[in-house]
Order: structure tokens, then C-alpha cells, then sequence
């Protein structure tokens, strides 16, 4: 099927297709998560569920595969990098920790409020779920091998942050082959809007292709009907 995305139109073939939502989780989508405590305006975040939640029914209306994207560290953090890894001392959850040794335990930690899924968009029997413990959804997970054994091609995205976590799994996506699109309104940048706009850019420019939900929710409907 042909897309109306940017910078130009692209056909995809939806039964190689699936919806990856990138960290929907309390800490940062929630007030009281990790982005909130860190200072981040998470105002436009209930826009974003719910768009992102427009998208999904949409897609298993569609019987188009779904991949819930969720980053966690075990309790004692074994499995953060420790302080020889970069991601010790650059990712939120980890500076906060360091920072504030009261919030061990409670900040991405598998099986605290800030680690679950929000509500809105806890997955269904049969979804992929992948923990990973860096930016990326490919990073030292089974994603890669899961998609390939089920033939998928095309990867649409969604999700918080779009200028990290997102943007990061889609450029590893655009590496290894897969084609990426970045579903414009169902992403919310840390650091505003100027950001989302430097993702977009990044995006269109040199990793892949845009398009706006309405748009998808209407291609897969179409999709849906044949």
C-alpha cells in the first residue's frame, strides 16, 4: 500500500509491518516518573497516550504486529553498565540515582510504578514485550531476531523520548535494514518542542520517514477492509 508520508511516499506491505511503542511508561509518561522528577514538562504527554492508543486499536483491528518497547534495570543494577559505562553517568534514571541514593530501587527499577506500562497501553496476550537497559530497543535484546522470524520490514514508531529512546531504536532499525517511520504526533521529545522538531528533521532527512496518525489510522483501516 502506498503511505502519504515525507519526505516522500513509500508502499509497505502491513502484514510485514509492526507498531513499536517506545517507552510508555510512568517515568515518562507519569507525573512523579523520571522525567517529572528531573525537571521535564510533561504536559503534552496525555496527548501522545492517547494518540498512541488511536494508533494501536487501529492496528489490531489490523492484525498488524505490535512491540512494546520498555526500559528497566534490576534491583541492584547489575545489568546498568556500573561506573565504567557511559550510561552510569548520562542516563536519567542512573544520574538520579547517583545524585539522590533514597530513589535506588524506586526509578526504572524492574517491578516499580516508574518501570510498569501506564494503563492506557498495557499490551495484549501475544505482543512483544522487550526490557533492554540502554537508549536503544536493539541493544543487547532479542528484538532484532524477533521481528526477522516474523518477517517484519517496515517498523512504525511511537513513543517518549522521541529525540532519545525513539530516535535512537530507529536509527539501529534504519542500520540493520528495517525500514523506519516515525508516526509524527505519537512522540514527545525531552526537552520540547524545538527538539521533536530536530528528531523530525534527523528522521526525513537521513533515517526514514514520517507520517501523521490520522494518515496511518486511515491506511490501515483501508488496509483492514480489503
Amino acid at each position: 500500500m502506498r503511505l502519504k508520508t515525507k519526505p516522500e511516499e513509500i508502499d509497505v506491505d502491513f502484514a510485514k509491518a509492526a507498531l513499536v511503542i517506545v517507552d510508555m511508561q510512568n517515568a515518562f509518561a507519569s507525573k512523579g516518573g523520571t522525567l517529572s522528577l528531573a525537571g521535564a514538562d510533561l504536559a503534552d504527554a496525555p496527548r501522545v497516550a492517547h494518540t498512541i492508543r488511536s494508533v494501536l486499536d487501529t492496528a489490531r483491528a489490523a492484525k498488524v504486529a505490535v512491540v512494546h518497547l520498555q526500559v528497566g534495570y534490576k534491583p541492584d543494577l547489575s545489568n546498568a553498565g556500573g561506573p565504567r559505562s557511559p550510561n552510569y553517568y548520562k542516563e536519567t534514571a542512573m544520574r538520579l540515582m547517583c545524585a539522590k541514593p533514597e530513589l535506588k530501587g524506586k526509578l526504572l527499577t524492574e517491578g516499580s510504578w516508574d518501570f510498569q506500562l501506564i494503563e492506557e497501553l498495557v499490551p495484549q496476550p501475544g505482543e512483544i514485550v522487550i526490557t533492554k537497559t540502554r537508549y536503544s530497543g536493539f541493544a543487547g535484546t532479542t528484538l532484532d531476531s524477533q521481528l526477522r522470524v516474523g518477517g517484519i520490514q517496515y517498523l512504525f514508531f511511537a513513543g517518549i523520548a522521541a529525540n532519545v529512546c525513539v530516535e535512537s531504536t530507529l536509527r539501529d532499525a534504519y542500520f540493520l535494514d528495517y525500514w523506519p517511520i516515525l508516526v509524527a504526533d505519537a512522540t514527545m521529545a525531552a526537552g520540547g518542542r524545538k527538539m521533536h522538531e530536530a528528531t523530525l528533521f534527523n528522521v526525513e532527512s537521513f533515517f526514514g520517514w514520517t507520517i501523521w496518525s490520522d494518515d496511518l489510522r486511515a491506511h490501515l483501516s483501508a488496509g483492514a477492509n480489503r
